[in-house]
């Protein structure tokens, strides 16, 4: 017995496999060959890319771009808005945010390609992480990362480039 509610106005591509309990909202799009775990909602416009895997209780607010090959752990939070690239690894229990504290929606982050993100990392509302990224757990992302470096903390700080750039586009493939 699944019991998902999924919307005839939701876009299902081939070969994709969604578990129990999942609310998936009209207008959503889901690429092929992408696999789904049990108690995920992805909510109105919401676009996942093929080969993905959103981990049980993974929950979107909507309007997110979800690229091809992305890995997204156990109970993370996309917030309406965000962006991720292609390739990212997302571990589980991210949160992100795109309410500034007058609570006015300006945007979601924009997470970059082949950026691996730790357990526990909170994403502020509106920043730009930038490609081949590796930000550590439990660390405060508040404002614009660049490209090729590694930050952690709370708040995140620099600690040093990202000499490993070949490898990282294969860290989707550690499910």
């Amino acid at each position: 017995m699944k019991s998902s509610i999924i919307s005839e106005k939701a876009k299902i591509g081939k070969n994709v496999e969604i578990g129990h309990f999942c609310i998936i909202d009209e207008d959503v799009v889901i690429g092929d060959n992408t696999v789904i775990k049990n108690y995920v909602e992805l909510r109105k416009g919401t676009i996942v890319g093929d080969n993905c895997f959103l981990d049980s209780r993974v929950t979107s607010s909507g309007n997110c771009v979800i690229g091809n090959n992305v890995t997204i752990r156990y109970d993370s939070i996309i917030a309406r808005g965000v962006k991720i690239g292609d390739n990212t690894y997302i571990s589980p229990k991210m949160m992100s945010n795109n309410l500034n504290t007058n609570m006015h929606q300006i945007g979601g982050a924009e997470i970059g390609k082949n950026v691996f993100i730790g357990t526990n990392c909170v994403l502020q509302h509106g920043i730009k992480i930038g490609d081949n990224t590796i930000l550590g757990s439990l660390s405060f992302i508040n404002k614009d990362i660049p490209t090729n470096e590694v930050w952690f903390g709370n708040p995140a700080k620099f600690y040093k480039k990202n000499d490993d750039v070949e490898n990282s586009n294969d860290i989707h493939l550690n499910r």
